[in-house]
């Protein structure tokens, strides 16, 4: 009894079996009808987009033989038009120059306040104040102030200024007695100091091209600047002492140094002596060699040159910074009576007349001016 309940259980497991394979069968067959059917439709789409890319081809090369056709049209007219056009374009860029040209020179005149109407024509004679001192130095009078007091800066390194109540108390024998001694915190380099408004303006010693501003009253430093390109090569050939060379004229504190790259030509910076910033600089075809000083007067650079042994000196190229045009190598503006060099000549604006240091002497030369042509 239960050896026949087995088999007919087992028997029925396989019919199940059997179903369930016919019918995992019937399911592929009519899959794989589907995938059939299904290719058929994928092949004739493509053969569509076969043709369909055919055609955009065949529109894009239409296109481009249009576009090419264009271009050569256009080449031709520009090859028609293009002289006339860069003619046009040059003379423009030339107007617009000559505009900035001329707005840049009235922008300078008025931040000169160009009111100078003479110019150099001589210098007259000389007067050698006193002999104190080495071969190098500076004194000077503050054109600033309304006071008479002499400066004297002695040597080209150093640290102590002598201030004198006037030029007759200079002059007297014992006059380092009856000077006021003012020390500086930091040293000088060279001799191209200038006191204005009652402040010195030096070149820092040690450093490549730092101005300093020391308010000779108060005895603080009130100020710095650094003088681009300055530094590396000396002002003037004949006085190596001196990389930056500071001067006053009527329009206020100026700059003048040397550099390779102008082929050792003198350039010069106008500075503004309130708030120590380069306003303007200008490259000068007044060569360094040779040169053993330089003044500003009325805007104007006037480069002293000498022989390297000494003998007389002479003023051969002037620098107008207001009009370039006027530039010339003059033959030769010379030093009265004296033969030496100098290692400082600074014009003084308010006595008209140069106050020079050569060969241990402090010289004062009178000048002769002329009406500007």
């Amino acid at each position: 009894m239960q050896d026949a309940a087995l088999l007919s259980y087992i028997d029925q497991r396989f019919l199940s079996l059997e179903k369930r394979l016919e019918k995992c069968n019937q399911d592929v067959l009519e899959y794989v009808e589907e995938f059939r059917d299904f290719s058929k439709t994928v092949l004739s789409r493509l053969a569509g987009l076969s043709t369909a890319k055919a055609e955009v081809k065949s529109e894009v090369e239409n296109l481009l033989s249009r576009i090419d056709h264009a271009q050569r049209d256009i080449d031709y007219f520009g090859s028609v038009t293009d002289s006339n056009a860069c003619i046009e374009v040059h003379e423009d860029l030339v107007k617009q120059q000559l505009l900035e040209e001329a707005e840049e020179k009235k922008r300078l005149k008025l931040m000169l306040n160009a009111s100078c109407d003479h110019v150099l024509a001589g210098i007259r004679s000389l007067k050698v104040v006193k002999k104190t001192g080495g071969k190098h130095g500076s004194w000077m009078k503050d054109p600033g102030k309304k006071h008479t007091k002499i400066y004297l800066l002695s040597g080209s390194v150093n640290n102590m200024i002598l201030e004198f109540a006037n030029i007759m108390t200079f002059m007297e024998n014992n006059h380092t007695l009856k000077a006021r001694t003012i020390p500086l915190p930091l040293p000088w380099e060279g001799t191209g100091h200038v006191i204005y408004q009652g402040f010195l303006f030096y070149h820092r010693y040690g450093s490549l091209n730092e101005i300093i501003k020391y308010n000779i009253q108060r005895r603080n430093v009130a100020d710095q600047m650094l003088l681009p390109g300055a530094g590396r090569i000396p002002a003037y050939q004949l006085s190596p002492q001196t990389k930056i060379d500071l001067a006053v004229d009527e329009q206020g504190l100026w700059a003048l140094h040397a550099e390779p790259e102008t082929g050792g030509n003198i350039v010069i910076t106008k500075i503004n002596h309130v708030t120590m910033a380069v306003e303007h600089s200008w490259d000068t075809p007044c060569s360094s060699k040779d040169a053993e000083a330089a003044f500003m007067a009325c805007n104007t650079l006037h480069v002293v040159y000498n022989f390297p042994s000494g003998g007389t000196s002479r003023i051969q190229c002037i620098y107008d910074v207001l009009d370039a045009l006027n530039t010339y190598m003059n033959p030769g503006l010379h030093f009265p009576k004296r033969q030496g060099s100098h290692s400082t000549v600074h014009y003084n604006p308010k006595e008209k007349q140069l106050f020079a240091w050569g060969d241990g002497s402090q010289i004062i030369y009178k000048l002769h001016t002329e009406q500007k042509v």
